[in-house]
């Protein structure tokens, strides 16, 4: 008896030091625990706080069912009253009612208060300036676009640390979601709409981006890097990519929103009004819907522009200029 009872007091020591062993690199594997952005930096307090008062339930909880099983089991010297007609206590019941009811209405107050600051559609609270970042989801790759510098790129966004980036997404593929998880939450992107989501990196690093929907067959390889540098490092690659990468023809987007990986690429420049004419593109009568406010308006003006720009390209159009942007597309690597 005395050898069973021992058996079992060290294969419970050994669960607890395999669990302490698994949980001690669980900063290092789940991210969001190390957030580098003041969005991400209140998520966190979020999660822990919410952590937490659960913790104030489950572990009593589960103290008490251990407890109460052992000490209730049956056994030859029991001498416990027995009262088959005891049916209710008044502080037993306002003891298991009332902690609960107190930490659920201190859990939803505390919700609610972030969710409302948290909104991905609101602007941070900050002094510093604000980017704005175009961001398409396709089959299977994440286009950026930055109507500001005027250059585009391919699974690969940068932008400089303490400058508050305003995300507006949409998606020319099945509905994905955008997440960058050091920095801040998830938000959809969606075909027909141009969701905003508002972000700020704390520091210079690179972080890990990716979609967290499941979109099709290679739904898992759409990661991008997500890099923060400083101001000049930042002004310094935009030249350079205007300087030495290609420029993204209609052609060539076309050719990204087939089906299909890719690498990271980029572009000296990019279609006028093609997040624009991307929003609108699945919408009867060319009115999109924007995240935040301002749809009809944004709509029917981001349709002119997108019309107005492909009569324009169509105009403009060189035949001699297919057979080199075949050779371009030729030399990507580009996995369909």
């Amino acid at each position: 008896m005395r050898r069973n009872r021992g058996l079992r007091r060290l294969a419970a020591a050994l669960m607890l030091a395999a669990a302490a062993v698994m949980l001690s690199g669980c900063t290092e594997r789940f991210v969001v625990l190390q957030p580098k952005g003041i969005i991400g930096q209140q998520q966190k307090e979020l999660i822990i706080i919410s952590t937490l008062l659960c913790l104030i339930i489950v572990v009593p909880v589960l103290v008490m069912a251990f407890y109460i099983a052992w000490r209730y089991r049956d056994r030859p010297a029991r001498n416990a009253d027995y009262k088959p007609d005891w049916a209710h206590n008044a502080k037993l019941e306002i003891t298991w009612w009332g902690i609960p009811i107190i930490i659920i209405a201190i859990l939803a107050t505390i919700t609610a208060r972030y969710s409302y600051s948290l909104e991905p559609s609101k602007p941070i609270e900050t002094d510093a300036e604000t980017m704005v970042i175009q961001v398409t989801s396709l089959d299977w790759k994440w286009l950026f676009q930055y109507p500001e510098q005027g250059i585009a790129t391919v699974n690969y966004v940068a932008f400089p640390e303490d400058v508050q980036i305003r995300f507006e997404l949409t998606s020319d593929a099945p509905m994905n979601s955008f997440w960058i998880p050091q920095l801040g939450g998830q938000i959809y992107t969606m075909s027909g709409m141009a969701m905003k989501l508002h972000l700020m990196a704390d520091e210079p690093g690179v972080y890990m981006g990716s979609g967290a929907n499941f979109s099709g067959k290679d739904f898992a390889k759409m990661r991008f890097e997500a890099e923060a540098m400083t101001a000049e490092d930042f002004e310094a690659w935009v030249a350079r990519v205007k300087s030495t990468a290609p420029v993204l023809t209609q052609s060539e987007y076309e050719w990204l929103a087939t089906p299909g990986t890719s690498d990271v690429l980029e572009y000296a420049s990019f279609p006028e009004g093609l997040f624009e004419r991307t929003v609108v593109k699945y919408i009867n009568g060319g009115s999109g819907h924007r995240h935040g406010g301002h749809a009809a308006e944004d709509g029917g003006k981001a349709a002119k522009a997108g019309q107005h720009a492909a009569e324009t390209a169509k105009t403009s159009a060189d035949p001699g200029t297919e057979g080199v942007q075949a050779d371009e597309q030729s030399s990507h690597q580009h996995d369909h």
